[in-house]
């Protein structure tokens, strides 16, 4: 009977261990909502302040640091594709349809992908979803894009991050800013 009670006690013991939780990664995920207080549409006292506040674009991505290395041209790699953050691929949702360059995108879920040079960064478009870094990229099926140049922050921004903002211009725009530079995307809701 002692046996097996140290049997039981040892498989209750493993499967309580089996179901531990992961640790914390070390880029942590974020998300970044257009209109900025989206995220709060469920609080709003009136019908016009929720269609005010109803979600029009969300970005899911992974913030890694700075950690006093070289970011653009060493970490991220000039020419290449790059994940837009770390860890799994970031994922945007429109929830109505955008146009991003000269392409118009239907309301969906999609990945970004970003590919920086020294002098402009351009912002892709692309439809596979659910990947991690820049592994499943394939050029090929860029749904769009859109270029900027970009600037150099008068602060170093040691986490990446990712805002969205409507512009004088009249569309919103996706600023991401990381280390020392910031490019801004534009694109429009409709």
């Amino acid at each position: 009977m002692k046996k097996i009670f140290i049997v039981l006690l040892s498989f209750f013991a493993f499967q309580v261990s089996a179901q531990d939780f992961a640790p914390v990664d070390k880029s942590v995920m974020d998300v970044a909502y257009y209109p900025g207080g989206a995220h709060r549409a469920g609080f709003a006292k009136t019908a016009e302040e929720k269609a005010v506040l109803m979600p029009r674009v969300r970005i899911t991505y992974s913030r890694p640091l700075v950690n006093e290395r070289e970011i653009f041209g060493n970490l991220v790699k000039y020419n290449e594709p790059w994940r837009l953050g770390a860890n799994e691929s970031t994922e945007v949702i429109f929830y109505s349809p955008v146009k991003i360059g000269e392409t118009v995108l239907a309301a969906g879920r999609y990945s970004l992908y970003c590919t920086p040079t020294q002098d402009s960064w351009t912002l892709k478009v692309h439809p596979n979803v659910d990947g991690w870094g820049s592994y499943g990229y394939d050029e090929s099926k860029d749904l769009a894009s859109v270029s900027a140049v970009p600037t150099k922050s008068e602060k170093n921004i040691e986490a990446l991050s990712i805002t969205m903002y409507k512009a004088d211009s009249g569309q919103v725009h996706i600023k991401v800013g990381w280390a020392n530079t910031i490019a801004e995307f534009p694109i429009t809701v409709l």
